[in-house]
């Protein structure tokens, strides 16, 4: 079986990232003062799976990569896409290798603790991934499985929790859902829109992805409701998100975000709520402040 959408993501990804610089349109007098890899220009990890962010046709596209498109552009910024893999990006960042991770990063306590973190520029709940023939969407329908996930996925060790778990981790989707469908894995545990974006692609793979019915306050990072996509930053770039919270939240207030998602099969009204849980102020925000929501 040949994953035709995410091999052709990722074949896309490392022809165009390295040799391209995408230039913004507006030339912005603050770009100077943004502490970056190189001056003026934003270096992007580009970690390769749609529909989140990569370099196409001189252009980030995806559902992250339009909205950075857009923040860098207004912020006078040009835009090096860097391919990354997945599991050494925050480290890229955090050693200045790159400026920026992104492309459905889920926000969690530590990486507050490591980087700094925009505001989210979308809300998700996990789920599971499976064959057709089953309908399993709680905790205990995966105990006792061969279940897949991604490396370095923030909520690997609740899932370990699970009782009597068999658990292979992958370094890419394509990996995963390769062999979920050869039947070495029962289910996925992955990147909600990634995988969404997959079997909308190839409806022949028989594949479904059941969000969790838990909300199993114990496994907070697996199940819970309106968890937040982010941009993450080094500690000491935090002007520069501050920056681009400030523009992502203008795509907010306009619902230009429910927009560029539709291109990019978000449409679930989950996928713009946010949770009624305010659970980072006194983490990486002051008191007063509300995750973004559509206006209009």
């Amino acid at each position: 079986m040949k994953l035709t959408c995410l091999m052709r993501t990722r074949n896309v990804l490392y022809a165009l990232a390295g040799a391209i610089m995408l230039a913004p349109h507006v030339t912005g007098a603050q770009a100077s003062d943004y502490k970056t890899v190189e001056p003026n220009v934003l270096t992007v990890a580009i970690t390769g799976d749609m529909p989140g962010l990569i370099a196409q046709n001189g252009r980030l596209v995806g559902y992250d990569g339009e909205i950075l498109q857009k923040a860098a552009e207004n912020l006078g910024l040009k835009i090096n896409p860097m391919p990354t893999e997945w599991s050494g990006a925050i480290a890229a960042v955090q050693a200045g290798r790159v400026d920026l991770i992104g492309g459905t990063v889920a926000w969690t306590p530590e990486r507050a603790k490591a980087l700094s973190l925009t505001d989210p520029t979308g809300y998700f709940q996990n789920g599971v991934t499976q064959k057709s023939s089953t309908h399993w969407t709680k905790l205990k329908d995966l105990e006792n499985r061969k279940v897949g996930s991604m490396t370095g996925f923030s909520f690997l060790p609740e899932l370990r929790k699970i009782p009597g778990i068999e658990l292979t981790l992958y370094d890419t989707s394509d990996a995963a859902l390769r062999d979920l469908i050869n039947g070495r894995v029962e289910a996925i545990i992955g990147d909600p829109p990634v995988i969404d974006y997959a079997i909308a692609q190839n409806p022949s793979w028989g594949l479904i992805n059941l969000a969790f019915a838990d909300n199993n306050p114990d496994f907070p990072l697996l199940t819970s409701v309106g968890r937040q996509y982010i941009f993450g930053l080094s500690k000491d770039n935090k002007p520069l998100a501050d920056a681009l919270s400030r523009e992502i939240r203008k795509l907010w207030d306009s619902c230009e975000v429910k927009a560029i998602g539709k291109k990019y099969g978000f449409s679930r009204e989950a996928q713009f709520t946010p949770s009624k849980v305010n659970f980072r102020v006194g983490v990486d925000r002051p008191d007063g402040w509300e995750p973004p929501a559509c206006k209009t």
